[in-house]
C-alpha cells in the first residue's frame, strides 16, 4: 500500500496540497554518514525551471526529525519531511465533478467515495516523488554502485539537444508529450535478487510502475529483443568474472544481478493535465462538456523524471543488497 521493501523499508505519506509530504525509512544500518548535501543535490535535479516544466516552484527544504544523530544514522527509523508551500488549490475545485481525461481523478473518487484530497492530484501527484528522491539519495549511501540517468526521447524527438525549441512548440499548442528515460547502474555485484517473487527485475518493475506517469519498463534490450534470434540475444560470457560480450539482458539473469551494468528504460506518459480544451463527461450536468484544466503542469514530465527513477532504483537495490548480505 504505502510501504515498499523488506530490510530497507520506505513508507511514503502526504498529498500534493497538504501541509507536508515525507517518508519514513526503516532498516537503515547504524553508523552510516548521512550527507544532507547529496539529498539536496538530488532534490535540485528534480526541480522545475527548464522549458516544458511546471511553473510551480517549491523550495523542497527537507527536515530530518529522527534516526540521525551527529550526522550518522542511529539504526532507528529515519523521518524526513518536506513542506508544501507554493499551493493554489482553487484551480482544482471543478475537477470534483469533471475529472481529467487520462488522470486518476475518476478512479480515486470511486475508490475513496469522494473523501480523497483531490487538490493538485492529491495522493496521485508527482509531488510525492520529492520524498522518494530523498529516500533514494539515502539508499545510495549504503550501496557501492554508481548511478546515472539520461533522457533518450521526448515525444517524437530523439535529438535531445533540440529539446527546448521542441517543447516550446508543444506548449504553444497547449499539449504535452511523454518520454523515454534510461537508468544505468555500474559497479554491480553478482547475486542481488531473490527468486521467485523478489527477482531483481520484478522488484524494479514494481517500483518503476509505482512512480506516477510510468507506463512501460524494459530491462536491457527489452522489447526490441523480440526481433532477435536467441543466437544474437544471448549474452556470451567472455571471462571467469561473468563479464559478457553484450548486455541484452540488462545485467539480470534469472532474476539475479550478473555483475554487468544494470540497464533500465522507462516510458513516461504525456502529462494528463494540458492547456488545450478537451471534451469529457461532467458528473454534475450528466453530459459531455468542454473542460479547461488550468493550474500549473509540466509539458513533459519526463524532462525531470530521471533522478526520480534513478533514486527509485536505488531504493530497490538497497533492499536487495541488505537481503543478499543477510543470506551470506
Amino acid at each position: 500500500m504505502n510501504s515498499y521493501g523488506t530490510l530497507f523499508k520506505v513508507t511514503l505519506y502526504g498529498e500534493s496540497h497538504q501541509e507536508a509530504i515525507g517518508i519514513v525509512i526503516d532498516g537503515m544500518p547504524s553508523g552510516i554518514k548521512i550527507d544532507e548535501n547529496k539529498i539536496t543535490n538530488d532534490l535540485n535535479l528534480r526541480k522545475p525551471g527548464a522549458i516544458g516544466t511546471t511553473p510551480r516552484k517549491e523550495a523542497d527544504l527537507f527536515k530530518i526529525t529522527a534516526g540521525v544523530f551527529n550526522g550518522l544514522s542511529t539504526g532507528s527509523p529515519i523521518h524526513l519531511t518536506i513542506e508544501n508551500q507554493n499551493i493554489k488549490s482553487g484551480d482544482y475545485d471543478k475537477l470534483k465533478n469533471q475529472p481529467r481525461p487520462g488522470h486518476a481523478d475518476f478512479v480515486a473518487n470511486k475508490k475513496y467515495h469522494g473523501f480523497q484530497d483531490f487538490r493538485g492530484g492529491g495522493r496521485f501527484s508527482g509531488r510525492l516523488t520529492a520524498p522518494l528522491v530523498s529516500a533514494g539519495a539515502i539508499a545510495k549511501m549504503i550501496v557501492p554502485f554508481e548511478f546515472s540517468n539520461k533522457l533518450l526521447q521526448v515525444g517524437s524527438l530523439t535529438d535531445i539537444s533540440k529539446i527546448d525549441e521542441y517543447l516550446e512548440e508543444v506548449a504553444k499548442n497547449g499539449d504535452s508529450v511523454g518520454g523515454l528515460v534510461e537508468v544505468t547502474v555500474k559497479n554491480m555485484i553478482i547475486g542481488l535478487g531473490e527468486p521467485f517473487f523478489q527477482k531483481l527485475d520484478s522488484e524494479i518493475g514494481k517500483m518503476m510502475f509505482s512512480v506516477p506517469a510510468v507506463k512501460g519498463v524494459e530491462i536491457g534490450t527489452g522489447f526490441r529483443g523480440s526481433k532477435m534470434p536467441g543466437s544474437q540475444f544471448n549474452d556470451q560470457m567472455i571471462d571467469a568474472s561473468g563479464k559478457t560480450k553484450t548486455n541484452h539482458s540488462g545485467g539480470v539473469s534469472g532474476g539475479i544481478s550478473n555483475g554487468n551494468d544494470l540497464v533500465v528504460r522507462v516510458f513516461i506518459k504525456p502529462t494528463s493535465s494540458i492547456q488545450m480544451k478537451q471534451e469529457t463527461f461532467n458528473f454534475e450536468t450528466n453530459k459531455v462538456e468542454t473542460l479547461e484544466i488550468g493550474g500549473r503542469h509540466d509539458v513533459c514530465i519526463a524532462r525531470r523524471a530521471g533522478i526520480v527513477l534513478e533514486n527509485a532504483v536505488a531504493i530497490v537495490l538497497a533492499d536487495l543488497y541488505l537481503l543478499n548480505k543477510a543470506y551470506q
